[in-house]
């Protein structure tokens, strides 16, 4: 309990500390979704609680997605899923820090492929990821969208014997962030 509540201050430092900085920008509207395809039962959801913020000097970037957001079509999956698999009261958050790797002008409107490489923290468990995505700039507004694929074994998330054929042992995440006008300091 105590590390967790170490991991979560920390969390919150490092989000605070990002966002007390010129040229931030965090996101209005957000929208994560996950699907899992599996021979019995295809599996999704999604969440609009998640927040991000990007720093369009270093190009750092954060996420922070609260796993008991998560909505289900069927609230019985809605609770296996936070109670049996993601243990959502003990490792309540995923979270993404990482820095874009490629150089951005956001002040030049577009479309642009980027990827982003650091830390994704899934289920307590952190693995360092290249995330790709499509960043987005329309005058003062940035958008990303990311589509990548997380292998439930890397996170050390388990699959009872039981509903093997329900459930997919790698299941496809969706992300879309609309950031807003910098936050002045």
């Amino acid at each position: 309990m105590k590390s967790l509540i170490l991991i979560g201050t920390l969390i919150i430092f490092n989000i605070i500390s990002v966002y007390n900085q010129s040229n931030i920008y965090k996101s209005k509207k957000s929208l994560v979704t996950f699907f899992s395809k599996a021979p019995l039962e295809d599996i999704e959801a999604k969440n609009e609680k998640a927040i991000s913020l990007l720093n369009v000097n270093n190009n750092e970037i954060v996420v922070r997605i609260p796993i008991k957001q998560f909505m289900f079509r069927n609230k019985l999956m809605e609770e296996h899923f936070n109670e049996n698999y993601m243990e959502s009261e003990r490792f309540p958050y995923a979270t993404f820090k990482g820095k874009i790797n490629e150089k951005v002008d956001f002040s030049n409107p577009g479309n642009l492929n980027i990827s982003a490489t650091g830390i994704l923290n899934v289920h307590g468990v952190n693995k360092k990821r290249t995330l790709n995505g499509v960043l987005t700039v329309i005058d003062s507004e940035i958008q990303l969208k990311t589509k990548f694929d997380i292998l439930l074994a890397d996170h050390k998330i388990s699959i009872p014997r039981l509903v093997f054929n329900k459930i997919a042992e790698q299941i496809e995440v969706n992300t879309f962030f609309s950031y807003s006008t910098q936050v002045k300091q």
